[in-house]
């Protein structure tokens, strides 16, 4: 039994936009057995572009029901049947999250009709809903409308079904349970609809209880559910075979996931981890003096000798810093290894360079640049708390940085009375420091709104 469903949206992301249109097609493998299509108010503006794709306007929502008002039909019309969508996860992570505003856990099994579609139609160059029906000649009535789509997903489905009896006389296990029939016997299915949609580290084990793979997410749920349907090459169906249990570890903030991660790879050493035993930053930029007093650069693979301002995974991420940094401080391309002459640089030539690459310019004005320029590698500030979320309302997470180098990490309860800077730093747990780890903090602090910085 399946229900077969399509919705429209005002945009792409389930945790910031709303659902604006909604079909559902009961299907029992052979024909459509009852349907459900209604607009939904999303008690929010539908940006343009998206009125221009679908045809949904503000107006045409207004008096429409809101999602609470169709839940508990949306609930009744998909219990007990699987939920078959063209690209499931993005149907089903939008509608779990408007069952989540209400304070309901919507959980359905699945099927994607895209993953079938690629094993028993191989070949084609996309699977696109719009393309795979070209292709296999089904006609879409009203493209990117939910009615439209889903009854296009509906012929797709009963292909699909069509192409796998032809294959395997009966339906096969591709069918019947896309899921189940690909993991290891002794793997707790149960375990699965109880990891939480929350930011983490999960663990894998073999039927031994050996650790076999490390890893992070800001959604636990997902990220564990794609490994288990990992069909992308035969290493990820290799290590989806082994996985006998599952354990996981809420952090609450996606910085101590990535740091717990970096370290215990390197801790465990586990099979699968073997590409990130290794730091994965193998290039970096260095500094010195030479010998007519000018700071120069240079980008050269890491070394376990000299001590590099920054780590980069390849030679054309850490030149690229380099040639952003000459352009920024106006920077000699001699001196910072992006140009090689006896004599003066190329654009001293052309009368960019101020001449430190032949002794025209003194060491100490183009210094005060080079090492503004350094600085950009350090943390502004050399001692302080990084404050972020915690595994809980009541909760924060705590990452300590001291002399510029990672400390630990620990939670506190915000509702503790009287907590202060001294019990902040007794909530640490100590972890080593090394490059991956400054390039973790660096690149987050970089690229993430943290909650608050507390300097010490």
């Amino acid at each position: 039994m399946y229900a077969i469903i399509d919705i429209e949206t005002t945009g792409g992301s389930a945790r910031l936009e709303k659902i604006t249109e909604i079909a559902i097609y009961q299907h029992d493998g052979e024909k459509i057995t009852g349907e459900y299509v209604t607009l939904v108010n999303p008690e929010r503006n539908i940006p343009y572009f998206i009125t221009n794709l679908t045809g949904i306007t503000n107006e045409m929502v207004e008096n429409a029901p809101r999602f609470y008002e169709i839940a508990r039909a949306i609930v009744e019309l998909t219990e007990g049947r699987k939920f078959v969508a063209h690209n499931a996860r993005f149907d089903y992570s939008f509608i779990r999250q408007e069952f989540k505003s209400l304070g309901y856990n919507f959980r359905r099994s699945l099927l994607d009709t895209v993953t079938l579609s690629r094993k028993l139609f191989p070949g084609f160059r996309s699977y696109s809903l719009g393309n795979i029906c070209r292709e296999l000649k089904i006609i879409i009535s009203d493209r990117h409308r939910a009615s439209g789509d889903a009854l296009a997903t509906v012929r797709l489905f009963e292909m699909l079904l069509e192409r796998d009896r032809d294959i395997n006389g009966n339906w096969s296990d591709l069918i019947r349970n896309t899921r189940i029939s690909k993991l290891n016997p002794k793997l707790d299915i149960s375990k699965i609809d109880i990891i939480p949609e929350e930011p983490g580290i999960y663990y894998f084990y073999n039927e031994d209880g050996e650790l076999i793979y490390i890893g992070k997410s800001r959604n636990l749920q997902q990220r564990i559910s794609t490994h288990l349907s990992n069909n992308t090459s035969n290493r990820a169906m290799e290590m989806r075979d082994f996985i006998a249990d599952i354990d996981w570890d809420l952090t609450g903030s996606e910085l101590i996931a990535l740091l717990r991660e970096s370290f215990e790879i390197k801790d465990n050493k586990p099979f699968y981890n073997r590409a990130q035993r290794k730091s994965v930053f193998q290039w970096g930029i260095y500094t010195s003096t030479d010998k007519n007093g000018y700071n120069i650069f240079n980008y050269m693979p890491v070394n376990s000798v000299e001590n590099p301002l920054s780590v980069f995974t390849s030679r054309e991420r850490a030149k690229s810093k380099l040639e952003s940094l000459t352009e920024t401080y106006n920077l000699c391309q001699k001196l910072t290894g992006l140009y090689e002459s006896a004599g003066p640089c190329f654009q001293f030539h052309v009368g960019i360079c101020k001449g430190a690459c032949c002794g025209k310019e003194p060491p100490h004005e183009y210094n005060e640049r080079a090492c503004r320029a350094a600085r950009e590698f350090i943390f502004s500030k050399r001692n302080f708390f990084i404050i972020d979320k915690g595994r809980n309302e009541e909760e924060k997470s705590a990452v300590k940085v001291i002399n510029g180098k990672y400390a630990g990490y620990g939670y506190f309860n915000i509702n503790d009375m009287g907590f202060g800077l001294t019990a902040l730093h007794d909530c640490i747990r100590p972890a080593p420091d090394n490059r991956d780890i400054q390039v973790i903090l660096k690149q987050y602090l970089r690229n993430n709104r943290v909650e608050k910085i507390i300097e010490f």
